[in-house]
């Protein structure tokens, strides 16, 4: 392996496609999700900070983790969700396969650099993880809208789904960008404009 070859692995994110088991009026990998993702945990912290007036986790903080949050994927694909939540044993055996994902990705860094990473592969910790999971569930979200948008009904279901748990997270600050900011990814660029 080539030393610190951690960057030119993470460039490979395109490769991996998501919504694999679903018919796609676009395609979507993890590089994109993994943006929007960071846009959305930014926004989110920054909703709480700035908005809601609540104490929580630096925005910077949250982007940078919810850039790395699915990189393992880069070894392990992108597990369905059907799949990976199916039972509690996959779940947990997944997590392993997780770890030892970022693990690996972690030794293609310079030593010196392998602490300051490790956090950031694991999605954060605290409320920085339960805002990247809120970002990645909301991402999940507004794929399924923007599915819809384009007339593909093949994301009813899931659509439903991702509100469901959105709603269950009772967070104030995703409760307040669904409630101000979501509407506006149904609409065209004409009423964007």
């Amino acid at each position: 392996m080539a030393e610190a070859a951690f960057y030119a692995m993470l460039s490979r994110m395109r490769y991996i496609g998501r919504w694999g088991l679903m018919h796609n009026t676009f395609s979507e990998n993890i590089q994109e999700h993994s943006h929007q993702v960071a846009v959305l945990a930014h926004a989110l912290a920054l909703i709480r900070r700035e908005v809601l007036h609540q104490p929580g986790p630096d925005p910077e903080h949250c982007a940078a983790a919810a850039l790395f949050h699915d990189a393992s994927e880069i070894l392990t694909g992108d597990l369905p969700t059907p799949i990976k939540y199916d039972n509690p044993a996959i779940q947990a055996a997944y997590h392993q396969i997780e770890a030892a994902s970022c693990q690996r990705l972690l030794d293609m860094l310079p030593p010196l650099l392998r602490e300051s990473y490790a956090p950031l592969l694991a999605g954060g910790d605290g409320d920085t993880h339960r805002i990247v999971k809120a970002a990645d569930k909301l991402s999940a979200h507004i794929k399924c809208i923007e599915e819809l948008k384009a007339g593909n009904s093949e994301f009813q279901s899931a659509a439903a789904q991702t509100r469901a748990a959105l709603d269950a997270m009772a967070l104030p600050e995703l409760d307040w960008f669904m409630q101000h900011c979501l509407a506006a990814f149904s609409l065209n660029l004409d009423e964007l404009n």
